[in-house]
């Protein structure tokens, strides 16, 4: 995230960086082409009945040993990896002051020259917290949290809580204000309480590295490891009231209407009145009604200002402003966040290189117009209808295929149908681009440029509170390489990132493209029609449509799911958290069956014919498998196994085949075979 400095010597430090980096590739001038059926992915020693993955994905695998900068290395990082090169080519240029620039050019090029401005940052060392830290030791009352919570929470901060605006579970039309569970340092509520010897160890690591951080900062080193155990006392308080992950996954267990006055009774020793004021919420007055997601986790605040001394508070709020702004600081803030976040608990061996954390930053903080310059080079008209070609033929097989459904009453059929219909469907980038222009960008002030974008995103989303509900809106900015659904919007989004090859490649015959992008795009819309997503209309309100005894088979073929991946070992002796999983699992099922049915569907009546030795269908059922080739170090998948939704790659590609007839028939397996299942054991949902 960059500043203003000089043009001559910040494009001298933009220089010696890459003399620096030389032993890193180069920024790219294009995007690399890489087929999204390769054969040299295939391990042709291993059956595709007994592990499809293997067979589909492990000569890419043995190819792309995972870098060591990443936790984590597939088809989708990689593609992530060659973005954001050719990000860094494009910022780089931008970086350069020429009179030509664009205002998307000059605004994110400023940013990246002022993030790789390292020189001034080590300069300014943790100075870029000062102002914070002082208000901070000024606090002397619990009284005067709310003001000073608001001074953080201007900038998007989450902690102890996290207040923003989003759609009302009951009218989708109306955006009101949301208060939410947060100030945890952990990544999921849950490590705080595994008795397990390896979650012991992670909160021992864990206290200990607060206790580096507040060391950085000037603490004495007892005095820091006192201060450390305050931390994780606090943090343990808010953890045990939170909900778990997979209880959060139930849109109910989060929707609790409450006027101002009923939160005020609920946490009387915190003035929300003067936290909106200072956090400068519109009208305040004319918050009639707010969601505040947790309400076991806001009586849990209430009783630690109650039992916790001002000085823990002061504790509590440093080591959470230092963890939340370490990576715009010097040399010694970063390498212990990485040390602990990045290297124990993800595994990755190194730290990734500055030019990529920078081009992260441009993303995440000035998202749309970094976008504006990526789509006008990469994304062609020509393939932004050809997406939305592929996603029609899809949505028209999903209306045929509930029309069909012999467990879903005719009323529920029409519900569905009625959903269906009303998705909207976002492919590439937004209609109307974001307006940056009242963003200051100073190319000599990574850290004040990285305050003033985050409070424009947190004021642009308080203001979205009492106005009408923009549906052009998107989650995800153009350049990323990811897909999503919003339940609210009932919309399905494919940003430009996703839409390239290998991941969708016009250039190769349809079978591919339908089981890569093609089941991406029938996992999307499927989610509308999972476990979460079917409680959400057509509207996007959450309102029960179901009959009850639909609902009630529904549930029983999710069963089959949640059973099948609950038996699933993602490392050592844990296995898939099935719950947590469900609804991505339910996708990958019902998106891949989408994708080859409509694929089928668009080639009726053509002659087909072998390439490269594959059938048509064995082509689809590879080029689905593809897209998932990867592998993740252990540290990783023991992560996500506690916070990912999505089960490990091999199961979201074995878990899906062996449901599917299909393939089987494709590859010839034969019954007792691990690709086969029972034909009365296969579970199918839509």
């Amino acid at each position: 995230m960059p500043r203003f400095r000089i043009a001559l010597v910040n494009l001298v430090l933009v220089l010696a960086a890459g003399r620096l980096l030389a032993a890193e590739p180069a920024p790219l001038t294009e995007l690399p082409y890489s087929p999204s059926l390769d054969l040299t992915s295939l391990d042709r020693t291993v059956d595709p009945c007994v592990d499809f993955f293997k067979f589909s994905c492990g000569g890419w695998i043995q190819r792309n040993p995972i870098p060591a900068d990443q936790s984590r290395w597939d088809v989708y990082s990689k593609m992530a990896d060659e973005n954001q090169q050719f990000l860094w080519g494009m910022l780089a240029e931008a970086a350069k002051p020429r009179p030509e620039r664009s205002p998307a050019e000059r605004l994110t090029g400023d940013f990246f020259a002022s993030c790789m401005d390292e020189a001034t940052i080590e300069k300014q060392a943790a100075k870029p917290l000062a102002d914070d830290e002082a208000a901070i030791d000024r606090l002397t009352s619990t009284a005067d949290l709310p003001t000073l919570l608001a001074r953080f929470h201007r900038r998007g901060a989450g902690y102890p809580f996290g207040f923003g605006s989003n759609q009302d579970y009951k009218d989708a039309e109306r955006t009101i204000a949301w208060a939410f569970a947060g100030g945890l340092g952990l990544p999921d509520r849950d490590y705080y309480f595994k008795d397990d010897p390896k979650s012991k160890e992670i909160r021992e690591r864990y206290v200990r590295h607060v206790g580096t951080m507040l060391g950085l900062s000037g603490e004495a080193p007892p005095r820091a490891a006192e201060d450390a155990a305050t931390v994780m006392r606090i943090e343990t308080a808010l953890a045990k009231a939170r909900l778990t992950r997979v209880e959060r996954r139930d849109p109910h267990a989060t929707d609790h209407p409450m006027t101002l006055a009923e939160l005020e009774k609920l946490t009387p020793s915190f003035s929300w009145s003067a936290y909106l004021a200072a956090l400068g919420v519109p009208e305040v007055a004319k918050i009639t009604a707010l969601n505040v997601t947790e309400p076991k986790f806001f009586a849990a605040f209430q009783e630690l200002l109650q039992s916790e001394s001002i000085a823990n508070w002061r504790t509590y709020l440093r080591w959470h402003l230092l963890r939340e702004r370490a990576a715009e600081l010097s040399k010694s803030y970063v390498e212990a966040d990485f040390d602990f976040y990045g290297r124990y608990l993800r595994g990755a061996q190194v730290m990734q290189p500055r030019w990529k954390r920078c081009v992260r930053a441009v993303d995440r903080e000035l998202g749309e117009a970094l976008g504006q310059v990526f789509v006008a080079k990469v994304f062609s008209p020509a393939t932004k209808a050809a997406a939305a070609d592929m996603v029609e033929r899809i949505e028209k097989r999903m209306g045929e295929r509930l029309a069909a459904l012999d467990w879903m009453s005719p009323a529920t059929k029409q519900a569905a149908a009625a959903k269906l219909a009303a998705m909207r469907n976002k492919i590439g980038y937004p209609e109307k681009w974001r307006d940056y222009s009242s963003v200051t960008i100073d190319r000599a002030d990574f850290a004040g440029n990285v305050a003033r974008t985050s409070e424009f995103e947190n004021r642009r989303q308080l203001q979205k509170i009492g106005k009408p509900l923009d549906r052009g809106e998107w989650g995800m900015t153009p350049p990323t390489v990811n897909a999503y659904y919003n339940p609210q919007m009932n919309d399905i989004n494919f940003p430009a990132g996703v839409l390239e090859p290998p991941l969708f490649d016009p250039r190769l015959d349809d079978a591919p493209s339908y089981g890569d992008t093609g089941a991406t795009i029938g996992h999307e819309l499927t989610h509308g029609f999972d476990d979460e997503g079917r409680q959400f209309d057509a509207h996007g309100n959450l309102r029960d449509w179901w009959a009850p005894e639909d609902e009630k088979r529904f549930k029983e073929r999710a069963q089959c799911v949640v059973d099948q991946y609950a038996q699933y070992v993602v490392v050592d002796d844990i296995k898939i958290n099935s719950k947590l999983t469900e609804g991505e699992d339910i996708a990958d099922l019902g998106g891949t069956i989408l994708a080859y049915e409509a694929w089928q569907g668009a080639e009726k009546g053509k002659s087909l014919s072998p390439i490269d030795g594959f059938t048509p269908d064995q082509r689809f059922f590879i080029g689905f498998a593809q897209w998932a080739c990867g592998a993740e170090r252990p540290e990783n998948a023991r992560l996500n196994a506690a916070t990912n939704p999505h089960s490990p790659l091999s199961y979201r590609i074995n878990g899906v085949v062996v449901n599917m007839p299909e393939f089987a028939a494709a590859f010839a397996c034969k019954p007792g075979q691990p690709m086969v299942k029972d034909p009365a054991k296969i579970c199918r949902i839509w």
